[in-house]
């Protein structure tokens, strides 16, 4: 189902799941937390993620209200992102996510996949 198709149902758990439905999305809010990041911080910091595809997120963010944009009339330009408080309401919950998944996966297979992205992910935060 695509986003717009979810998007028009006025269940909230739809709603929900249009506006964190990429896999990009919550790692994003991980990253970004309570704190401002340039676009090149988090381009650094999710590296496996290509540029026009963390534009387009962010842009969907920002448009589902989870995210602020913030530009300033520098040279070079300047642009920050955050949380908004919609935004910042979604870590609880991403951390009870990454709970519940470690307590129910297969042990073997966490060792084994979840290392490198472990590691990747522990950097960027």
């Amino acid at each position: 189902m695509k986003k717009n198709e979810l998007m028009q149902y006025s269940c909230p758990l739809g709603k929900a799941m249009a506006a964190l439905g990429s896999k990009w999305k919550p790692i994003i809010v991980l990253v970004i937390k309570d704190r401002k990041l340039r676009f090149g911080e988090l381009a650094v910091r999710i590296n496996v993620i290509s540029r026009k595809v963390l534009t387009d997120q962010l842009r969907e963010m920002e448009t589902d209200g989870l995210i602020i944009r913030e530009e300033f009339k520098e040279l070079p330009p300047r642009v920050e992102y955050s949380l908004t408080e919609k935004g910042l309401a979604l870590l609880p919950i991403l951390y009870l996510l990454e709970e519940w998944e470690a307590k129910y996966q297969n042990k073997e297979l966490q060792s084994k996949n979840c290392a490198a992205l472990g590691k990747e992910i522990e950097k960027a935060i």
